[in-house]
């Protein structure tokens, strides 16, 4: 459980911060909720299934070209997220914008970004297990930044289709240290 992802944000006023949970049994999330107090909305996920309770219409087909980068990036090596987001390339096709907590995860579930992406280990992490299953449930492509199974490798990339985790993968490989 994280009772408040975004603390950084919470504490600046921002309304970009969310309450995450999940339930891990056996290194599998068989449940998972994300909740935005400001809008009201509570995205969940359970059994395969993914929803949506609070604002109705919240989920969306309207096509976007939204592309969350996590601000907060390691400290012990090139951060991915700031180069990827200065990549004219990436600006061309995406319009990023800069987060720093799991309700971007949600909104790549429910179509209101197009992707996520965040750099560094995160297996176990409080802050995106919740995400990651919401993006699961939903049916988003998510893998860490070599393409492979979410917290296979160094960070995640959760998109809502093929084409873009596709398109982000090759954008991220020109930044990644090997």
């Amino acid at each position: 459980m994280d009772p408040l992802c975004g603390t950084l944000n919470f504490a600046a006023r921002t309304t970009t911060f969310s309450v995450n949970v999940a339930l891990v049994q056996d290194d599998a999330t068989t449940a998972a909720a994300v909740s935005h107090p400001p809008s009201g909305e509570v995205h969940w996920a359970a059994d395969g299934s993914f929803g949506m309770l609070g604002r109705e219409g919240a989920t969306t087909t309207t096509p976007n070209r939204l592309v969350d980068i996590n601000a907060d990036g390691p400290l012990d090596r090139p951060f991915v997220g700031a180069q990827l987001a200065a990549d004219p390339d990436l600006r061309g096709q995406f319009s990023p914008r800069v987060e720093s907590t799991t309700l971007a995860l949600a909104w790549v579930a429910t179509g209101q970004r197009l992707a996520y992406l965040t750099d560094g280990m995160h297996q176990g992490s409080v802050h995106f297990t919740a995400g990651i299953a919401l993006c699961d449930a939903a049916g988003c492509v998510v893998t860490d930044f070599d393409g492979n199974a979410v917290h296979t490798g160094p960070g995640i990339v959760a998109a809502a289709d093929a084409e873009t985790h596709t398109t982000l993968l090759a954008l991220i490989a020109r930044y990644r240290a090997r």
